[in-house]
């Protein structure tokens, strides 16, 4: 008979469900590369709302960091078509005149890189500092898309949890966006502190009014354990859904995506 822990884990493989080929979803299509010593893989995105394709790169063996995951994939769609029709969009109440952006844990970097292509913004990518060389990499990639339509991309290492890399980045920002972050247990209250101090001002008091910021996460939920972000997550901030995706081929849950507001003081 299995355990409590395991049935919990089996709800879904997070390792089998990274999107590393979805060749029909999106206009997306892979290209795997075999120079030693590791492979790579380069996914081209074609969005559709300003004809224009993007070009990622994946680096599978280097770690989990370094590939595409299922909610930034469903978060990219939802930009596509929050471009193309801005009133139909369910990303409307969380995007509407925000274009300073804050990515956390931005693995390659696409949803942020779609965000100032599709929404002219100037968005930071963050992740750990082994993963920023790929991260600029993509952002270079793909200046010549970005840049044209009023998009600015700047890219910095970001630790979740440490007060002074987020002094080093600033808070000037009104929204934070981030997909499948939510998966360790152990980085459920370091993410929350990084989100918490992101949404003070720079003097450190909770933003009020117009100048509060959201914080609009894509997740894929894959053990029962994960109920516990959104438990302490709810001591601190507003916490609604703005969108669910139809389950995934072979899956029982579908993306949803969240929007997290900061209570106020």
């Amino acid at each position: 008979m299995a355990t409590q822990e395991n049935e919990e884990e089996e709800i879904i493989n997070p390792f089998t469900m990274l999107l590393l080929e979805d060749h029909d979803k999106h206009g997306t299509s892979t290209t795997l590369h075999d120079a030693a010593p590791n492979h790579h893989l380069l996914q081209n995105h074609f969005l559709s709302s300003i004809q224009s394709t993007l070009t990622i790169r994946q680096l599978p063996s280097e770690g989990l960091s370094f590939q595409l995951w299922p909610a930034a994939t469903s978060l990219v769609s939802l930009l596509d078509r929050y471009r193309a029709d801005p009133s139909s969009s369910p990303l409307s109440a969380a995007l509407n005149g925000r274009l300073r952006i804050l990515e956390l844990g931005s693995g390659t970097g696409i949803v942020g890189i779609v965000a100032a292509a599709t929404l002219g913004g100037h968005v930071t990518l963050t992740d750990l500092p082994h993963v920023v060389p790929n991260l600029k990499f993509n952002a270079d990639a793909n200046a010549g898309v970005v840049g044209p339509r009023g998009g600015e991309l700047t890219v910095a290492p970001l630790r979740w949890g440490h007060a002074d890399d987020v002094e080093a980045i600033g808070r000037d920002f009104d929204l934070i966006v981030a997909s499948d972050v939510v998966y360790h247990d152990h980085l459920y209250d370091p993410l929350l502190e990084t989100m918490r101090l992101m949404m003070l001002t720079e003097e450190g008091a909770v933003r009020e009014g117009k100048e509060k910021m959201a914080f609009l996460m894509a997740h894929l939920r894959r053990w029962k354990k994960e109920s516990a972000f959104f438990r302490k997550a709810k001591k601190h901030f507003h916490v609604d859904v703005l969108h669910t995706d139809p389950p995934c081929d072979g899956s029982r849950v579908g993306v949803v995506v969240y929007r997290f507001v900061g209570k106020g003081s």
